[in-house]
């Protein structure tokens, strides 16, 4: 294992949601080491202008650039990876990842029927870079696809408070997922982290026909992928603990007690970011 291999990976959201991609993360990479910044002070980023939210991913990368020396970055968090990834792209020297690509690809090889849908907030929707992303992945793999795209505000809200369940968030899934039932989709796209947290609920008013697509894990292939070809993976010494850190914008013991009961016990700590 060379130094560079050595660094961690760093990853950031705009809150609690990019837990899912870190969850992925870990499982797939055991060996390699974390840095996440949960922007919990500026979230949710899915109602902010664009320019406003390329603004915070720029001061994330670069935060995990100059301050933690990463070797790969992940945009865990959908909007930001909308309208900033080919930005971050192009201003980093280390590989940058989204989770929208990942997520259209997977998409593509769920559906029978093809027609096909994608959820997500309403910045990550009016950007188009899923529009964008999925007709790419079609064309890529063959397929003639229908795709329908809906924001679902109040969604992010409901995880952010821990209501994953119940009567209200149920109410509001019937309602803005109405369009997906009409159009008869077989596949959908979860297209905000925050989103697998209501997996059950939305698979409950979509019914079990309908094949719910996560780009956590699919994000997590493709940065053990990068790493390989990169030569960057890393392997742990017999007995090491590998460190994993986690960063809040916000209250970081609030970040501390809801990211846990998410992501589970490898969150050990919560620090508070700008370091």
């Amino acid at each position: 294992m060379n130094a560079s291999s050595d660094r961690p990976i760093g990853m950031f959201d705009s809150g609690f949601g990019g837990l899912t991609v870190a969850r992925a993360a870990i499982d797939l990479l055991p060996d390699e080491k974390l840095i996440y910044i949960g922007d919990t002070a500026r979230y949710p980023y899915g109602p902010k202008p664009a320019k406003d939210v390329r603004g915070f991913a720029i001061e994330l990368a670069t935060s995990l650039v100059r301050d933690f020396d990463v070797k790969l970055i992940v945009v865990a968090c959908n909007t930001a990876a909308s309208v900033a990834l080919g930005e971050l792209q192009r201003s980093f020297a280390v590989p940058v990842i989204g989770v929208v690509e990942p997520g259209a690809r997977a998409l593509i090889r769920q559906t029978r029927n093809k027609r096909v849908g994608v959820i997500g907030t309403t910045g990550t929707i009016d950007s188009g870079a899923y529009d964008a992303a999925v007709k790419d992945a079609a064309n890529e793999l063959g397929e003639s696809i229908d795709l329908i795209t809906i924001a679902c505000p109040g969604f992010v809200e409901f995880v952010e408070r821990d209501e994953t369940s119940g009567s209200a968030v149920t109410e509001l899934a019937r309602r803005l997922l109405a369009p997906m039932r009409e159009a008869e989709v077989d596949a959908l796209l979860l297209g905000c982290t925050h989103y697998p947290y209501l997996r059950d609920v939305i698979g409950q008013v979509l019914g079990s026909d309908v094949r719910l697509v996560d780009s956590a894990l699919v994000t997590a292939i493709t940065v053990r992928q990068t790493l390989a070809d990169l030569d960057l993976v890393r392997v742990a010494t017999r007995g090491e603990v590998v460190t994993r850190d986690f960063y809040s914008s916000g209250d970081a013991a609030h970040f501390f007690n809801l990211g846990r009961r998410f992501l589970g016990p490898e969150l050990t700590n919560a620090k508070a970011w700008p370091i």
